[in-house]
């Protein structure tokens, strides 16, 4: 069976229609036809359900799917370890990432990893550390920089972050650490967030229903913020921080994009995450990922 052929399907399934495919996979749209008709030709019955608004699979083909995925997962791996063996000239890496300020660490990652293997084309996905973790782990990804979390077969740290509150800019604990008091010990304690705080604040939660770095600390400290507001877009949280409706709390690596007219403050206790490599069990792990890992390790700043 032409894994192509069943790639295109697996992706027609995923956008809804032909014409998304033919666009993503760069075929045409008569080639995407004729692929799923020579692929329904022979598994001998109709696989998707074709209607003005686009394509979803039969029951028939549901039952298939899980046999096609690992066909096609079955298929990058022959041609990666061929092209490993013939120089590691072709192949595909998949890799997540929950930090958008590792987007400019990629791009020149991947520019120079292409110049090298010139043939291994790269994807990147986002999501939350426990999403990409999971989708690692059902090999829908070959690797991901995420916080550490348990279950990564191989784990890499790269660095340490510091989760801190974020807080308007004429909030009364950051109009006091601007003061200052001229008691060194009394400043100090004033440039800390206490995490008790959150609970009675009003709280702008990120990702709601989702396990995240700041609900692990919550629930590791015991606490239950107030939740006010709730976001899945980290740039509306800080947007409504900076309006005065509430405060939230943030990984610094990623505060760093946003400054106007926000305060940070460290929490208190502190609380630190380790970001690193996740990495799935060598057996699960393609030729060309295991390249590109070795290849981002070696050049992590």
């Amino acid at each position: 069976m032409d894994t192509e052929r069943v790639r295109a399907l697996l992706c027609a399934i995923e956008e809804g229609s032909l014409t998304a495919v033919s666009e993503k996979l760069g075929y045409t749209a008569s080639g995407i036809s004729r692929m799923m008709a020579a692929l329904e030709e022979e598994t001998g019955f109709p696989l998707l359900i074709r209607s003005r608004t686009g394509v979803t699979p039969t029951e028939e083909c549901l039952q298939l799917l899980p046999v096609m995925q690992d066909l096609v997962r079955a298929g990058d791996r022959y041609h990666q370890l061929s092209g490993e063996i013939a120089g590691l000239s072709r192949g595909r890496i998949r890799i997540g990432t929950s930090y958008y300020a590792y987007y400019d660490w990629f791009a020149r990652l991947i520019a120079g990893f292409g110049r090298a293997y010139p043939g291994i084309r790269v994807e990147i996905a986002e999501g939350t550390s426990t999403e990409l973790l999971q989708a690692m782990q059902n090999l829908d990804l070959d690797l991901c920089i995420i916080s550490e979390r348990k279950g990564a077969a191989d784990w890499i740290p790269l660095t340490e972050d510091e989760l801190l509150a974020c807080l308007p800019a004429g909030h009364p604990r950051a109009e006091a650490v601007s003061r200052g008091s001229g008691n060194e010990d009394s400043t100090d304690r004033a440039a800390r967030f206490p995490v008790t705080a959150f609970a009675e604040e009003d709280f702008i939660e990120l990702y709601p229903g989702k396990e995240t770095d700041n609900s692990r600390m919550f629930r590791r400290c015991g606490v239950r913020p107030r939740v006010r507001y709730s976001t899945s877009d980290n740039y509306a949280a800080y947007a409504m921080v900076a309006a005065g409706l509430g405060i939230t709390c943030t990984n610094a690596i990623i505060g760093e994009a946003f400054t106007e007219g926000v305060v940070y403050l460290p929490l208190d206790p502190p609380q630190k995450v380790e970001i690193g490599l996740a990495l799935p069990a060598a057996k699960d792990m393609s030729p060309a990922a295991r390249r590109f890992a070795e290849y981002a390790r070696d050049r992590f700043r």
